[in-house]
C-alpha cells in the first residue's frame, strides 16, 4: 500500500509517500522561516499564499524523488484540520484535486491523529492503547489511544498551549522565530534554579494544564532587568516541564496505566522534555516512545502515515468533505472551563 500525504496546515507545506510496511520512500519539506521571522510568528495570509506556490512543485519532486507516478498510488492523504484554514484548504483542495484527475480515494486526515499516530511509523511494536501527551504550539492535551479514530481526551489547557508559550516566551526575550528551538538554545547558557517562576496548577487534582500564568510571570521577570536571557529561558522550561509532567503524572493516576507513555507534536522535539518524560515512563514502569526529532514538528510523513493506518481500516472520504480549522480527536469529550475553541 503507498499513500501520498499532504501537510499544509500551519507554515510548513510538505509532502511524502509512505506504505504500509513503513518505509519513507520519499520526503519533501519547504518552511516559511524567513518570511514570517521579521513578524515574529507565522502570519496566516502569507502562509497560505506560500503554499499555493509551493505545494505543486513538492508534490511532483517527491513523485520523482520516490521513482513513481501519480497512478502507483493508493490513495492520497490530505491534512483537513485543524490549523490555519487558508492554508489547510490549499492542501486539502489539492489532495481532492489529484484524486479526482487519478481515480483515487481521499483521505481527510486530522493533524493531531497525524501527530498521535507518527510514533508507530517508527516503532512497529508500539501497540493500542497508549497514552499520549499531545504538545505543540495550538494544543497541549493529554488522550488515551486505544486505537485508529478512537481517543479519549483525559486532560487539555484552559487557555494557552506550551508550544505558544514557548513561542511568546521567545518573542518577549527577542530570541527570535521560530521560538521553541530558540528557547531551548539559550535556556542551555542559562541557570534554572535563577528566576522564581510559578509553576500553574502543580498538584491539582484535574489533570488539566495552564500557561497564561507563566507566560505572564516571563514577562514580569524581563521586565524587571534582574536576570539575564539565558536564566529567564532556562527557568520557564523547568517550570514548563514541571507542569508537564505533574499533569500527566495526576492523570496515570485516573486510569489503569498503558504500557507506553508516548510523547508527541513539535514540543516533543525539545530534549529537556523527551528526558523528563523518559525519567516520568521509567518511574512507571512504562516503556518511553518518542517520534525522531524531524517527525515530531509539522511534516507528511505523519499525515502519509495516518492515511495508511485509516485506509487499512476502511476509511475514506468523499470529495466534498470540509476543511476545519478546528477538530477534535474526542468530540465527546466534557467542555473543560476556560479551555473554548482549543480543547
Amino acid at each position: 500500500m503507498l499513500i501520498l500525504g499532504l501537510e499544509s496546515s500551519c507554515d510548513e507545506t510538505a509532502a511524502a509517500i509512505v506504505s504500509d510496511d513503513r518505509r519513507i520512500f520519499a520526503h519533501r519539506l519547504a518552511g516559511q522561516e524567513a518570511a514570517h521571522r521579521p513578524y515574529g510568528g507565522v502570519v496566516p495570509e502569507i502562509a497560505a499564499r506560500a503554499h499555493v506556490e509551493m505545494l505543486g512543485p513538492l508534490v511532483a519532486a517527491t513523485l520523482d524523488e520516490a521513482g513513481m507516478t501519480l497512478a502507483q498510488v493508493d490513495a492520497i492523504a490530505a491534512t483537513a484540520g485543524p490549523g490555519l484554514i487558508g492554508g489547510v484548504m490549499v492542501g486539502l483542495v489539492t489532495g481532492k484535486a489529484l484524486a479526482h484527475a487519478a481515480g483515487k480515494p481521499l483521505i481527510a486526515v486530522n493533524h493531531l491523529e497525524g501527530h498521535a499516530l507518527s510514533p508507530r511509523l517508527v516503532d512497529p511494536d508500539l501497540g493500542f492503547p497508549y497514552l499520549l501527551l499531545l504538545v505543540s504550539g495550538g494544543h497541549c492535551q493529554l488522550l488515551l489511544v486505544a486505537g485508529v479514530g478512537r481517543y479519549r481526551r483525559l486532560a487539555t489547557t484552559i487557555d494557552d498551549a506550551v508550544g505558544e508559550a514557548f513561542d511568546k516566551t521567545a518573542k518577549i526575550l527577542g530570541l527570535g522565530f521560530p521560538g521553541g528551538p530558540a528557547v531551548e538554545r539559550a535556556a542551555a547558557a542559562g541557570d534554572a534554579m535563577r528566576v522564581p517562576l510559578p509553576r500553574p496548577l502543580l498538584g491539582s487534582d484535574e489533570p488539566h494544564f495552564s500557561f497564561a500564568g507563566l507566560k505572564s510571570a516571563v514577562v514580569r521577570a524581563h521586565d524587571s532587568g534582574r536576570w539575564t536571557v539565558g536564566d529567564i529561558a532556562a527557568s520557564f522550561q523547568a517550570a514548563a516541564i514541571d507542569c508537564l509532567v505533574d499533569r500527566t503524572d495526576r492523570a496515570l493516576r485516573r486510569i489503569d496505566p498503558p504500557a507506553a507513555l508516548v510523547l508527541a507534536g513539535g514540543v516533543a522535539a525539545n530534549r529537556a522534555v523527551r528526558l523528563a518524560f523518559e525519567r516520568l515512563a521509567a518511574a512507571q514502569a512504562m516503556r518511553f516512545v518518542a517520534p525522531p526529532v524531524w517527525l515530531c514538528t509539522d511534516n507528511a510523513a505523519m499525515i502519509g502515515w495516518a492515511g495508511v493506518e485509516r485506509f487499512a481500516a476502511g476509511l475514506t472520504d468523499p470529495l466534498d468533505v470540509a476543511a476545519r480549522p478546528r477538530w477534535p480527536l474526542d468530540p465527546s469529550a466534557e467542555a473543560v472551563r476556560g479551555a473554548g475553541v482549543k480543547a
